[in-house]
């Protein structure tokens, strides 16, 4: 991974455009290609990003970009929409690499794990006509838990917790918000699955559009439990 905190500009231009004037801010360039612009502030979400496949190179500034004052020039273009991360370097203030090695991804607790399986392998909880894509569909930012797709072949993407709280939605909806710029997805809708729903965590994410399920963990692996009923 290199690191780089310098004095920039950020320009974002294909789909959709976006502007960042000049400001001291750290560029992240990963191994996988991805390119993340952070600042000081916001928490974790980058400012923007370029999300990979996707190249990079560097470019001389031009003359009239010279008298402006950048001194090195970005170019990220993402392989399959062509769209472009343009960042104009007016300083340099720090610049280091590091390699990271393999990481082992995160680890769910035994029960998160099993749900995860056992809902993929039986997705039609969610309702008749849907089919699965893949576990573990990889984003920038992380993996999906399951990539589906709906009876009108809409893209799904579902992540499974154990016990549903707010941390859960906020994740999912980072991985919307990253998922539904790829136009071979997009329009993305969101499922939130838990043995358990918070309350809050309902009203949070069905007001951002996000459909909850709660899954009964028993009766998905075939357990009977009817004799430990009272009524």
């Amino acid at each position: 991974m290199r690191l780089v905190i310098a004095r920039c500009s950020v320009d974002y231009a294909g789909r959709l455009t976006a502007h960042l004037p000049e400001a001291t801010r750290l560029l992240m360039l990963k191994a996988d290609g991805s390119l993340l612009v952070h600042s000081d502030g916001g928490s974790y979400k980058p400012l923007n990003w370029m999300s990979p496949p996707c190249s990079f190179r560097t470019e001389e500034p031009d003359e009239e970009q010279r008298s402006a004052g950048v001194v090195e020039l970005w170019r990220v273009t993402q392989k399959r929409t062509q769209d472009q991360l343009i960042v104009r370097i007016f300083e340099i203030i720090h610049d280091s690499e590091h390699e990271l090695g393999v990481d082992p991804g995160l680890t769910k607790d035994g029960v998160e794990a099993h749900l995860q399986k056992l809902l993929a392998e039986q997705i039609e909880v969610l309702g008749e006509g849907h089919r699965l894509v893949r576990r573990e569909y990889m984003t920038a930012i992380g993996p999906v838990d399951l990539l589906a797709k709906d009876p009108d072949g809409g893209s799904i993407a579902i992540e499974v917790k154990r016990r549903g709280e707010i941390d859960g939605v906020e994740q999912l909806t980072r991985y919307l918000d990253l998922m539904n710029r790829d136009p071979l997805l997009a329009p993305v809708k969101g499922i939130f699955a838990a043995q358990e729903i918070k309350p809050q965590a309902r009203t949070l994410a069905e007001d951002r559009g996000i459909r909850c399920v709660v899954l009964d963990y028993d009766e998905m692996r075939g357990v009977d439990v009817g004799h430990t009923r009272l009524f």
